[in-house]
């Protein structure tokens, strides 16, 4: 009886994505929830981790979980505290998804299927309502407590109509369109820039990869044109290289360096012959090779419109308490996941975000409910 009575109080969940219907999970046994939504709950979880859903990222300490996030960093030093990579393992066994740790320490479903995690979030979802309606006000007549969860990609108009401060949603975790057009598909391991390492892919209008996805989440609020530093192939000694195949031609002695096309690229942007043989390549043309392989220098001009994994941008933290996820400016006001200026790297930081946070809001509204 007790229970029932506590279902008196009303939460609206706005926005059913992974950190809305999460934060429902952890009502709906102590107050009546509504999730609204106007398309299908759980569609921006499917295409997660290429259709594997990368759930998060087995990294157990919270401080330096945070670092992986451009913004927002210290402000989740308290969520992932509350809420930890052990914890979302833990939640998810709950609700019969087992998990395993990849060698790059993303931690998938054993099914490798995020069709398989939509369905088992939402089969546990079994107390809570569901409104297809696109909500724009906050109606607080209707409901004693409101949760914003319409992650990153949506309108802030009923919010900056509340009150609230909106730092300028821009992409992040997205290929980048640059000058240069190089070898389209061509695929590259182990290059650096900014201080990271990783793998890259040049695209019909620029690069993407991994490691490209990390420089464009740093860079987000960058303005373009801005240029970046790409080290190809590390400490390669040239010379030796040289001086062993001596009868090759230039392009093929690259060729073991660097792709083949990228290659020939590389020599044409300089004027040197493809079939010129290693023993004649003198040491100022040996250099130049060199200097662009570990010091080319790319004007990226924008951010690319396709593949965009997440934004940055958001409510400002400045205005959220990230004890509680209350508003400072609506009392029984909650945000959780991307609709907040909080945005990681690949490798599961994004979701955990919304794990996390959906979490914090829920138990927060239940602690001021005496729960």
């Amino acid at each position: 009886m007790e229970q029932e009575s506590n279902l008196i109080s009303k939460v609206a969940i706005i926005g059913a994505g992974p950190a809305g219907c999460t934060c429902a999970y952890f009502l709906q046994d102590y107050v009546d929830v509504t999730l609204f939504d106007f398309a299908k709950p759980l569609r921006t979880l499917l295409p997660t981790g290429g259709g594997r859903c990368n759930l998060a990222h087995a990294e157990y300490d919270f401080k330096t979980l945070a670092e992986n996030y451009p913004r927002g960093q210290k402000f989740l030093y308290s969520i992932f505290s509350k809420f930890s990579t052990s914890d979302t393992i833990d939640f998810f066994e709950n609700i019969g998804v087992k998990t395993y740790i990849q060698d790059d320490f993303r931690i998938f479903p054993i099914s490798n299927s995020s069709k398989d995690v939509r369905s088992r979030i939402l089969q546990k979802l079994n107390r809570v309502k569901f409104e297809k309606k696109l909500v724009d006000n906050l109606d607080f007549n209707s409901y004693d407590f409101i949760v914003v969860a319409i992650g990153g990609h949506s309108s802030y108009s009923f919010l900056k109509k509340s009150g609230h401060h909106i730092v300028e949603p821009r992409p992040a975790l997205t290929g980048l369109i640059t000058e240069d057009n190089f070898p389209q598909g061509v695929s590259m391991r182990n290059v650096k820039s900014s201080g990271f390492e990783g793998d890259i892919i040049f695209t019909h209008e620029g690069i993407s990869g991994p490691l490209i996805y990390k420089i464009s989440s740093i860079n987000a609020r960058k303005e373009f044109p801005y240029y970046i530093d790409l080290d190809f192939c590390g400490s390669i000694n040239l010379q030796d290289l040289l001086d062993k195949n001596s009868h090759k031609s230039i392009k093929n002695v690259l060729s073991e360096i660097v792709p083949k096309s990228f290659a020939e690229y590389i020599l044409q942007k300089l004027n040197i012959d493809f079939e010129l043989k290693s023993h004649s390549v003198d040491g100022k043309t040996r250099d130049k090779i060199l200097n662009l392989l570990n010091n080319y220098k790319l004007k990226i001009i924008a951010a690319s419109k396709t593949g965009e994994v997440v934004t940055c941008g958001g409510v400002d933290l400045n205005e959220i308490n990230s004890k509680t996820m209350e508003s400072k400016v609506v009392p029984n006001l909650y945000f959780c996941g991307e609709v907040i200026d909080v945005d990681g790297f690949c490798g599961g930081f994004n979701l955990q975000n919304c794990w996390s946070t959906a979490y914090v809001a829920a138990n927060s509204i239940l602690e001021k409910l005496g729960i």
